[in-house]
């Protein structure tokens, strides 16, 4: 099982380049992202901050448009019929992955929380991580497309990384409750870390699905 290299793509080129570029936004949303969150760390809502938040919602509305151009060749065209459910479940899955790095960017920017600086480096550590689980994510679920005897290493690591991430978030949580931070500064920053660890459990409920459909091309 997980042999193939044949591609779902002979005869289908608009819709793989389609495809791609879908697999592009999630790797941008990724970046952006960690690139955000250290900006939020070192000038909390500065103009650049702002400029960033809009990049992250213009790649989400970029790959809303996406996903309803996959979504509308697929059906219209009648391409890759025997597998159009599974593709068009992949596509709104990443799309999540895709939502929720702009929807926590967006609230640091309306919540602009006070961090301590001694909890910068964790914030950034789970923020690469979840961004981490995202980029694996879309190689996986590109290499579904193309090999998919290669989805299962990089769904393994996505499995690994949201691992890693539970620890990182959980070490968070409890350093901050452990803080003389006032009540209301721990629910908000305990709050947020769970936003950001949801990025990666997200990524591996997509895994879990990518999987799934890949066992059934495979059979």
């Amino acid at each position: 099982m997980f042999n193939g290299k044949l591609s779902l793509f002979s005869h289908t080129q608009p819709l793989e380049n389609k495809i791609d570029l879908f697999h592009d936004k999630l790797l941008d949303a990724a970046m952006n992202f960690k690139k955000a969150i250290r900006i939020y760390l070192k000038e909390k809502r500065s103009d650049d901050y702002k400029k960033i938040n809009k990049q992250i919602k213009q790649i989400e509305h970029d790959a809303d448009n996406l996903r309803r151009d996959i979504e509308a060749k697929l059906y219209t065209q009648n391409l890759i019929p025997d597998l159009r459910a599974d593709v068009l479940n992949l596509v709104e899955n990443l799309d999540k992955v895709i939502n929720k790095f702009d929807e926590v960017v967006y609230e640091f920017y309306i919540e602009q929380p006070d961090i301590p600086e001694e909890y910068h480096m964790r914030f950034k550590e789970i923020c690469d991580l979840s961004s981490e689980c995202a980029e694996n994510l879309s190689i996986a679920s590109r290499a579904f497309f193309r090999d998919f005897s290669s989805v299962r290493d990089f769904s393994q690591k996505v499995y690994f990384i949201e691992h890693e991430s539970d620890v990182s978030s959980g070490h968070l949580k409890q350093a901050i409750f452990d803080s003389e931070l006032p009540l209301a500064n721990k629910l908000q920053l305990n709050n947020l870390t769970s936003e950001i660890a949801e990025i990666a459990d997200i990524a591996e409920d997509c895994v879990d699905e990518l999987l799934i459909f890949t066992i059934k091309r495979d059979i």
